[in-house]
């Protein structure tokens, strides 16, 4: 099976599940469905950032700082974040994400929940050479001076965004109040 045959829930504002339908045909409508985000750090707290492949079906050849993809019909946010995570660093036995926060992402011709997790990975990865054309562990410091110098996937810079306002001092959403796009709670 294609990846645009991939079996999606579609969501409502809410987040809740109304209908299913293949991933191809939830990109082409604009419908609202769920996706993961996972911040891969290793031992020294570096952060994974790739370059996507030219023939991902979203955002082929940017610059991401998340690993991550689709929920698939039926999958917890928990589960997906863990098998997205494995597949594209390339490796197995990761400990489970630890979530952080979701949000809905709408860009004027889509929209879909994110969930956004961290996890470290020890392990040597061996991404998928069909998802990742690049990668590198990054220092904050690093992945902050690329901001403004390479083409990064839109959805990753909003949730990364959202993740640098969550530092000490910056003010959070409230318990259970999850984001919308454009209210990341920032000062």
């Amino acid at each position: 099976m294609s990846s645009a045959d991939e079996i999606l829930d579609v969501v409502d504002a809410s987040d809740r599940v109304v209908g299913r339908a293949r991933r191809g045909d939830v990109y082409a409508r604009g419908l609202c469905h769920r996706a993961v985000f996972v911040l891969a750090r290793d031992a020294d707290g570096r952060i994974f950032v790739h370059r996507r492949t030219a023939g991902k079906l979203v955002f082929p050849s940017l610059y991401d700082m998340f690993v991550g993809g689709v929920v698939g019909a039926g999958e917890s946010y928990d589960d997906a974040a863990l098998r997205e995570a494995e597949e594209e660093l390339g490796v197995r036995g990761l400990p489970r994400p630890v979530p952080l926060f979701r949000f809905l992402y709408e860009d004027g011709t889509g929209s879909w929940w994110s969930a956004v997790y961290e996890v470290r990975c020890e392990l040597p990865v061996r991404p998928q050479a069909e998802e990742v054309a690049w990668h590198a562990f990054l220092t904050e410091a690093e992945v902050e001076r690329r901001l403004g110098e390479w083409e990064w996937v839109p959805d990753g810079l909003a949730a990364y965004a959202r993740l640098r306002a969550g530092r000490p001092g910056a003010r959070r959403p409230g318990p259970g109040r999850p984001e919308r796009d454009g209210d990341h709670g920032a000062p």
